[in-house]
């Protein structure tokens, strides 16, 4: 078994913008949780909590889960054959079928196992509700990212990849985050929140257009798939626009200081990269840019999460 091959499998260039989600609510629900307990204006980044750390280590769980599933259900139904960018590991051979199904299972019960711990670190015994709540979106989680590709009714070929990305990297990551630290939502979490489902969503759309010829020949009818080209770039420049319109709305519902509006600085590049998908003639040519809005978005995260933190 080779283990350089499982780590191309885990494709670890996605790890930042999975956690991204993380940092925002980390970041905003250290502060609240902080804010209600004392009136000290210096809120410390939360760098030594706990909950963030199995915050993150939860989420690559479930982000590499999603990666050896989605090289397992690509590879079986013959959709990563002609693909480009990066060799899938099962269409390509290195990694038999039944050794990423293995790897499977063997990633869902050690992501299980930190999601139980986390649970606990949070709530401990005396919110044996909560406890209960997000141990079943852990597994909601879990099932929804081996289902993205894998099985006959794969929602990922259906067009509702976008969804999934938007729900369980933005709203769940982002709200379900801030809710293990303050045990309350506040009704405005869900800006950056959408924010980052925005851009997560984004993300997957150029994978799409990159991908979508080859996809339409493999019937894997992705929304790019069903949109057509044009109607999916404009689809795209939504989802970043979005992103900056809703973020901008939290950072002015909460200004506090200048540094509410860092995160503009992680919009440069977006911006650029809306330009670039407009020119776009060549698909194969945006695999480059996916690493670019992963990034901006990772930058995004970082910067708000800071500029929200300093009074």
């Amino acid at each position: 078994m080779d283990v350089k091959s499982f780590i191309k499998a885990a494709r670890l260039r996605t790890l930042p913008l999975s956690v991204s989600g993380i940092i925002v609510g980390s970041f905003l629900g250290n502060r609240d949780e902080f804010m209600m307990s004392t009136a000290d204006m210096y809120v410390p980044i939360p760098v030594h909590s706990s909950i963030l750390w199995l915050c993150i280590l939860t989420t690559i769980g479930f982000q590499v889960l999603s990666n050896f599933a989605n090289d397992y259900g690509d590879g079986i139904k013959g959709s990563d054959k002609n693909r480009t960018g990066e060799a899938r590991m099962v269409s390509s051979g290195a990694i038999t079928p039944k050794q990423m199904k293995m790897a499977m299972i063997i990633t869902t019960i050690i992501t299980l196992l930190i999601a139980l711990l986390l649970i606990y670190v949070a709530f401990g015994s005396e919110n044996f509700g909560y406890s209960i709540l997000f141990f079943f979106l852990g597994i909601a989680s879990i099932a929804a990212a081996i289902k993205y590709t894998v099985g006959n009714s794969a929602y990922g070929y259906s067009g509702f990849g976008d969804v999934f990305v938007f729900l369980f990297f933005g709203l769940l990551s982002v709200v379900g985050s801030y809710f293990l630290y303050t045990k309350t939502i506040n009704f405005e979490i869900f800006l950056p929140a959408i924010s980052i489902g925005l851009l997560s969503t984004a993300v997957l759309n150029l994978n799409n257009l990159r991908d979508r010829e080859e996809d339409k020949k493999n019937n894997k009818n992705t929304l790019v798939v069903k949109l057509g080209g044009e109607k999916a770039k404009k689809y795209h420049y939504f989802l970043i626009l979005g992103a900056l319109v809703t973020a901008i709305i939290y950072a002015y519902l909460n200004f506090k200081s200048e540094y509410q509006f860092l995160f503009l600085i992680a919009f440069i590049p977006l911006i650029i990269n809306i330009r670039t998908v407009a020119k776009n003639k060549i698909p194969s040519e945006l695999d480059s840019e996916l690493k670019k809005v992963a990034l901006s978005t990772f930058l995004f995260a970082i910067l708000f999460g800071i500029g929200n933190t300093f009074f």
